[in-house]
C-alpha cells in the first residue's frame, strides 16, 4: 500500500483497494491485513495489573473523609451549606479563625458486627474534616455567625465584614 509522503495516512484509493477486489467485492487479503494490525496493537498494550477484590486502594484511615459543601453569598451574608445526614450535633465541630472555616466530625453507624463480606461500600463512615478559605471577609464573633443543623444539612451563615470602598487618590 502506498502512503502519502506528507502524512502516514493511507490514501483513499489505496484504502479502497485493500478492501475491494477488482469486481468490487471484498478482497480475500483483508483478513491477513486485519490480523497483522490486531497483532501489532496487542503487542503494544501494557499488561493490566489485577487488583485483589478486597483491596480498595490502601488504608482509608490515613485521610479523613471530605465533606461536600456549597458556598454562596447574598448582599450582606456568606452562607456555607454541607450535607451532614446521619451526623448528630454532638459529633460536629465547627470553628472559624483567620477567615478559614473548619468543619469536622465523626459519622458513625456503618458497621454491623455480623457483616462477613461487603458487596458494595460507597458510604463513608468515620472521621471527616473540611477546611474552607472563605472567599470574602466575614465577622467571626459569636453574635455574627449562626450554625444550624436541620434535615441533614448544616447551614453556617456569616455576616460579611463591611469593607470600605477604596478611596481614589488623584495623581497631580
Amino acid at each position: 500500500m502506498a502512503r502519502n509522503n506528507n502524512s502516514q495516512d493511507l490514501l483513499d484509493d489505496d484504502l479502497a483497494a485493500a478492501f475491494l477486489n477488482e469486481d468490487g467485492g471484498e478482497a480475500a487479503a483483508v483478513a491477513p491485513v486485519v490480523a497483522d494490525v490486531t497483532e501489532e496493537l496487542v503487542q503494544e498494550e501494557e499488561p493490566v495489573e489485577q487488583v485483589p477484590e478486597d483491596d480498595w486502594g490502601g488504608e482509608t484511615d490515613d485521610f479523613p473523609g471530605q465533606l461536600a459543601v456549597d458556598v454562596y453569598e447574598t448582599a450582606d451574608k456568606l452562607v456555607v451549606k454541607a450535607r451532614t445526614a446521619g451526623i448528630s450535633k454532638s459529633d460536629l465541630d465547627v470553628s472559624v479563625a483567620d477567615n478559614i472555616l473548619t468543619i469536622s466530625g465523626i459519622l458513625s453507624g456503618g458497621e454491623d458486627e455480623q457483616t462477613t463480606r461487603w458487596h458494595i461500600q460507597e458510604c463513608y463512615w468515620g472521621e471527616f474534616s473540611r477546611m474552607i478559605a472563605l472567599p470574602v471577609q466575614v465577622r467571626e464573633d459569636e453574635n455574627s455567625v449562626k450554625a444550624e443543623l436541620k434535615d441533614g444539612v448544616l447551614t453556617i451563615t456569616f455576616e460579611k465584614e463591611q469593607v470600605e470602598a477604596p478611596k481614589r487618590i488623584i495623581v497631580q
